[in-house]
């Protein structure tokens, strides 16, 4: 195993996750965007795996990065509480479970 795949497997997903996020924070700006304009079609709660798949889409097909644009499945759920965190308002808009990896 090579000492960079060691150490992401030494690292937690939070620690991952905040790895990513400071990397690119356009996904989180896209979510958040997603989220507003859904309140503002009167959707009251919506899905995050939802949204984390049409992020998906939209960075690798509309922002053509393709393939190698790479968005873990671990960090949907890190994402939605980093933005009810930041945004009070859409407390609730999200089911958040209690988290069963650090």
């Amino acid at each position: 195993m090579s000492d960079q795949m060691s150490l992401f497997f030494k690292q937690t997903i939070q620690e991952r996750f905040e790895e990513f996020h400071k990397a690119h924070p356009e996904v989180y700006a896209y979510l958040l965007a997603l989220c507003i304009e859904l309140r503002g079609k009167g959707f009251k709660r919506y899905g995050i795996r939802s949204l984390w798949e049409r992020v998906r889409w939209h960075f690798q097909v509309e922002k053509e990065l393709g393939a190698d644009f790479k968005l873990n499945d671990h960090f949907h759920s890190r994402y939605a509480r980093k933005i009810v965190q930041n945004h009070p308002e859409l407390d609730g808009f999200f089911e958040l479970r209690e988290l069963r990896a650090a």
